[in-house]
């Protein structure tokens, strides 16, 4: 177990902000509160697989433009795009320039519309793989994100291997990841205990 590390305001953070001071901001607002909408479940699925053999801070400082280059993640405009787009976005600097994981997106918004019209949302669905409670440990995966991982690659989608899977759940607040001892780890707690399961 990684200890914390003091954060700028004193308060401690969880270990891994140490490697960046980009990091601070997104770990206190954004990673581990829950979210259910469509849109950003969407957009970080992709995200996660963007940052596959890369560092988080890579595409952390890169989301803007990701967001500029994939339509905000709209999943109807993303699956409507075209080889054409494919040529746009490898040639936009801004972005990982990578053509599978570029062609993975837009599959997997594709098959995200599939979903949605056969579950109701992308949250429904994400939300059925809400993680149990375990003990605090740096984990890889979980039973749960192997699961996902595995139905999501049976429907087609890419990129989105057992590990991606559970780094995802970590950021949308499907499981509480912060250290015991992290000065959010309460915040996420009261979040998650007043949100309504889609």
């Amino acid at each position: 177990m990684h200890d914390p590390i003091p954060g700028p305001d004193g308060r401690p953070r969880c270990h891994w902000c140490a490697a960046s001071p980009d990091y601070f901001d997104y770990h206190d607002r954004e990673w581990g509160f829950p979210v259910a909408d469509d849109r950003r479940l969407f957009e970080k699925l992709c995200l996660e697989g963007f940052q596959s053999g890369l560092s988080w801070r890579t595409i952390l400082t890169k989301r803007a433009n990701f967001r500029r280059a994939f339509a905000g993640f709209d999943i109807g405009q993303v699956a409507a795009f075209t080889e054409t787009d494919v040529e746009r976005l490898l040639a936009d600097a801004g972005i990982v320039r990578h053509r599978g994981k570029i062609e993975s997106t837009i599959n997997n918004a594709r098959q995200a519309l599939k979903l949605i019209a056969a579950e109701g949302s992308l949250a429904a669905y994400v939300w059925r793989h809400e993680a149990a409670p375990l003990p605090y440990a740096v984990r890889a995966t979980s039973p749960e994100s192997v699961a996902m991982s595995k139905d999501l690659k049976k429907r087609g989608w890419s990129f989105v291997g057992p590990t991606t899977a559970y780094a995802f759940m970590q950021a949308m607040g499907l499981v509480n990841d912060h250290h015991p001892d992290c000065a959010i780890h309460a915040e996420v707690e009261a979040a998650r205990a007043t949100f309504a399961r889609p």
